[in-house]
């Protein structure tokens, strides 16, 4: 079944967003939870993405992507009408949902696609939301208006300036841990450096923290391997165990290693797509 492409723009630089066509996974879905599609056939190259929002009635779902490779690149290029062969999903487990209290939300650049659904459901179940959000500047923040709606107190930053306060993520999380009282939960998604710090400063409050991992997957079902990571001294598999860890618990330093390992081979074949394309335009 393929699934038709409802509405599509860009949000930045390289992120966009779209409206696919997916009524099963529309009813199905929680928060937390993500796909894997293939753009073209059984041939293409499979990639996870998290379901960034979800309309049952229209059987839609929302998919926010950052453009770093060429399946994305191919993907930013869809237009409205077009089709994604394959979409398989949901899959992980969804974020478990409960009245903590205060739950601050740390969203870094893409981060922040995954992190909304997660923040607007815990702001359903009566907790407080305390959002910080951060990028390099100010082109590269997305989704803020929309955190604005959801949350009782928002924070934004921005590594040069361009837009909120001049600051990493991790100088207001520690100023909102310091309060009294201090928050009972918090959620941090984006970039794994910027994860493996913020539960640094998380553990030294004993804030309990939760993080989405983004790690390299393939068959979405524990089968390959590619997403193991070491969780409290012991293996564990991101896509069927996760996305979601207690932060506290993951070795991020080996999970950032794992990440590298296709880092040349990704922005190779991300050069060799725009060559091609470039090619193609000028005929």
């Amino acid at each position: 079944m393929a699934h038709k492409i409802v509405s599509k723009k860009q949000l930045s630089t390289d992120v966009f967003t779209a409206e696919i066509e997916a009524p099963l996974i529309a009813q199905a879905r929680q928060p937390g939870q993500f796909v894997i599609i293939g753009i073209n056939n059984e041939y293409s190259e499979r990639i996870p993405l998290t379901i960034a929002g979800a309309d049952p009635q229209k059987g839609t779902i929302q998919l926010i992507w950052q453009r770093v490779g060429k399946t994305t690149a191919e993907l930013s290029e869809m237009k409205i009408g077009d089709t994604i062969a394959n979409v398989a999903g949901p899959l992980g487990k969804g974020t478990h949902l409960q009245k903590y209290g205060t739950v601050v939300c740390i969203g870094g650049g893409i981060g922040n696609a995954p992190l909304l659904p997660i923040a607007t459901a815990l702001k359903e179940h009566g907790n407080k939301i305390i959002s910080i959000l951060g990028a390099r500047n100010k082109e590269l923040l997305i989704l803020v208006d929309e955190f604005a709606k959801i949350s009782d107190e928002l924070i934004v930053t921005t590594d040069d300036g361009s837009y909120g306060r001049k600051a990493l993520v991790t100088e207001p999380l520690k100023e909102i841990c310091m309060r009294e009282p201090k928050p009972n939960k918090a959620y941090a998604i984006g970039p794994a450096i910027m994860m493996k710090f913020c539960c640094g400063v998380t553990k030294q409050f004993d804030v309990p923290t939760e993080v989405s991992l983004n790690t390299i997957m393939v068959d979405g079902t524990g089968m390959c391997g590619g997403c193991r990571i070491e969780y409290d001294g012991k293996p564990k598999f991101v896509c069927v165990d996760g996305p979601e860890f207690d932060g506290h618990k993951v070795n991020f330093d080996l999970m950032m290693k794992r990440l590298g390992a296709y880092k040349d081979l990704e922005q190779r074949e991300h050069e060799k797509h725009k060559c091609k394309i470039g090619l193609n335009r000028k005929k």
